[in-house]
């Protein structure tokens, strides 16, 4: 041990120090009272002893070296630190050697990064790295005169700590519970709480699925060097489905590899055999670039959900080179998809994809503002060959945008923007699009703002801001596929934008005019309001938007969106979209709650039926997810997910967590409720049990008993 190696080496070096050199003292010694005899060269420190070197600190009762034996005793109380403060020993009595090899220390405790605590009748010290404790008692549970029994602790005739490789050996160790003897081990090694990655058993947990039958995943974590690890955990079930899971890491100077997977038999499906693959890795490439990479795969479409290892319904496959600076972005990608969803076919949905974009942004001169250029292309393939419902598409796009802005007199601030867009399509296996087709779209914009703010004698400040603007584009353009934005939303962000498609095939056409005033009150005790209202009017309906975004039509429907914080603990937020019959097309309503011992995230949320969208009636759902804190070691999560048009939930959760300084437990319950052809609903019951003070597992502890004074 470290700690008993610097006060042998502490002590022999003052009172060498002292003898031959009194002028160049390495340690500081402070007690009431310091007697030294040249003669025998014994130094006697007692009272309130404290002695501090290259770190470390010890606190005793009385301190003496004898320089004719060689030998230190110390006398308690005794309390040594080392000096990063992870290991400190605590005893009645200590007989030292000099020569770093021998000691004992007698009615001693010794507690491992303000965690782990071992009490021994007698603690000795070998070679330098080796510590061995007898009589032992080792937990990580504070203990009281009017609590005298830990929650766990695990008694041993001996245990050895290696310093070196940070390890705790036990011989003839029986775990107990409360003070219940639960368990016998003849040998038992584990990590002290210094080690942050050893080889060994994780936390196990038992898992009940009313599909899968009830089991165990009992998860072995296998050090790999310094920069790479796995993990294989075996999911060993009653009934006959029985699991591996892995997963690999591996760091590099410049980038991580991450893998993840598992191969289950079960008699849940045709196949017995049913497995999945999930691997990711982002690297760091000269000249600023950056490589990242994915891959994608799993047997069956149930599985994951079955199992509980991803809620993904698309997978994707790809990998992308980019960079980015303060006034370039380059990118450069090729990407697999696969949809899960049963409602899908793969062979009609767009599965391979490739992107490529270049762009610059640069202040012209003699105009001013700002300007941005770019190039880009994209391309999709189907794997069908069928006309029309087969569509593979390639483009390529040329963007030019500048902007420049003015402050006028009175605090009105002026706009002005220009952009362009041209675009050549090849077309294959559709008989409604030319086979290639060029396109060229360009906007030119007037805007105007003028906010304008007061304040008031009790600190408060209003700020109102009406906008205007004005976007003349091109009332036609040749018609392509929009295979990549179909589905719009209406909202703040996009209400004065010169395009509100979200991908690059749809290009919003014709003349038209954005209105909008926004509202902010700021109170200075901590909470302010917001509200924003908006309306795009256009001279005639070009029939581009479906009747669910709320922008089809001359004039789009009315947006209001509405926000109130107090400080950081509140935050709600309500945005509607509605029409002049006041016919609401969309509403979401959501909810943000944070204190110290409550946070709380909820959203109501409707959408109007748009078989155009792809959602042939309304949709209604209410999110619920929560957390409460106790006044103790007690917490809870909940989530829960209902569907008002179907009228029943849709998934619903539950998790009851004990955490202190010495164990965590967590108890909880999950149902799914939806269902389909081949994945009948659910429910999952799941314990896990984990003893803290063993390797780094300290992290995150939200609640530490402690003694009444």
């Amino acid at each position: 041990m470290r700690i008993a190696a610097v006060l042998v080496a502490l002590l022999a070096t003052l009172a060498t120090q002292l003898a031959a050199q009194p002028d160049s003292v390495p340690a500081t010694l402070i007690a009431d009272d310091i007697r030294f005899s040249r003669a025998t060269t014994t130094v006697t420190a007692t009272g309130n002893v404290e002695i501090f070197y290259d770190g470390a600190r010890l606190r005793a009762g009385r301190v003496r070296y004898d320089g004719s034996l060689d030998r230190v005793v110390v006398e308690g109380p005794i309390t040594l630190t080392e000096d990063s403060g992870r290991s400190i020993v605590f005893a009645g009595f200590a007989d030292l050697s000099a020569d770093l090899q021998e000691g004992v220390l007698q009615s001693a405790r010794l507690v491992l990064d303000r965690q782990l605590q071992i009490a021994a009748t007698q603690i000795n010290r070998e070679a330098g790295r080796y510590t061995q404790m007898y009589q032992t008692v080792a937990s990580s549970c504070e203990v009281c005169a009017e609590n005298p029994v830990p929650l766990w602790q695990i008694r041993a005739r001996r245990i050895v700590h290696d310093q070196q490789d940070r390890q705790l050996y036990f011989e003839d160790a029986q775990f107990r519970a409360l003070g219940v003897p639960i368990a016998y081990f003849p040998r038992l090694r584990l990590p002290d709480p210094t080690l942050e990655r050893a080889t060994g058993f994780l936390s196990p947990q038992v898992i009940a699925n009313d599909r899968l039958g009830t089991g165990l995943r009992m998860p072995y974590f296998i050090e790999i060097g310094p920069h790479a690890d796995l993990t294989l955990t075996p999911y060993l079930t009653a009934g006959e489905g029985q699991t591996l899971e892995a997963r690999f890491r591996r760091a590099f100077h410049n980038g991580f590899v991450e893998i993840d997977g598992a191969v289950s038999r079960d008699d849940l499906t045709r196949d017995s055999t049913r497995s999945y693959l999930f691997a990711e890795g982002q690297f760091d490439l000269p000249r600023d670039f950056l490589l990242d990479f994915s891959y994608e795969t799993v047997s069956d479409p149930d599985y994951l959900l079955t199992y509980g290892f991803a809620d993904a319904d698309i997978l994707q496959s790809g990998v992308s080179i980019s960079r980015t600076r303060r006034d370039e972005y380059i990118e450069l990608s090729f990407d697999r998809y696969r949809s899960l969803r049963t409602t899908d076919n793969n062979f009609t949905l767009p599965t391979t994809a490739h992107d490529a974009e270049v762009t610059r942004r640069f202040t012209p001169g003699g105009i001013g503002g700002i300007a941005t250029v770019g190039v880009s292309s994209h391309a999709h393939h189907r794997r069908s060959d069928a006309d029309i419902v087969g569509r593979d598409l390639a483009r390529l796009s040329l963007n030019a945008n500048w902007r420049r802005d003015w402050v006028l007199p009175g605090g009105v601030l002026a706009a002005v923007e220009a952009d362009w867009q041209g675009d050549v399509y090849n077309i294959q296996q559709d008989s409604g699009f030319d086979e290639v087709t060029s396109r060229a779209t360009p906007y030119l914009a007037a805007e105007l703002r003028w906010p304008l703010a007061r304040g008031s004698r009790d600190g408060v400040t209003h700020v109102i801001e009406p906008v205007l603007q004005y976007v003349w584009a091109p009332d036609s353009q040749p018609a392509v596929p929009n295979d990549d934005g179909a589905i719009v939303e209406f909202d703040e962000g996009n209400l004065f934008s010169l395009n509100r498609f979200p991908g690059a095939d749809g290009r919003e056409l014709g003349p038209r005019l954005a209105y909008g005033l926004s509202y902010t009150r700021q109170d200075p005790q901590g909470w302010s309001l917001g509200l924003t209202v908006g309306q795009v009017l256009r001279d005639r309906d070009f029939g581009q938007f479906t009747q669910g975004s709320g922008l089809d039509g001359r004039n789009s429907d009315y947006l209001v969106s509405a926000s109130l914080g107090v400080g950081s603990e509140l935050s709600l937020m309500n945005r509607a979209i509605f029409s002049n019959a006041f016919n609401v097309s969309s509403n979401e309503l959501s909810l943000a709650w944070q204190e110290e011992r409550v946070n709380l995230a909820s959203s109501l949320t409707w959408l109007q039926a748009d078989p155009a969208e792809g959602r042939p009636q309304d949709m209604a759902e209410w999110a619920f997810d929560a957390r409460y804190d106790f006044d103790n070691a007690w917490g809870t999560e909940v989530d829960w997910r209902y569907d008002f048009e179907a009228n029943e939930p849709t998934r619903a959760g539950m998790s009851l967590i004990y955490a202190t300084e010495c164990v965590d437990v967590q108890f909880s319950l999950s149902r799914r409720f939806t269902s389909s052809a081949t994945l009948p609903e659910a429910t999952s019951v799941g314990l896990t049990v984990s003893l803290n003070g063993f390797g780094a597992s300290r992290d995150g502890r939200s609640y530490d008993r402690s003694c009444q004074m």
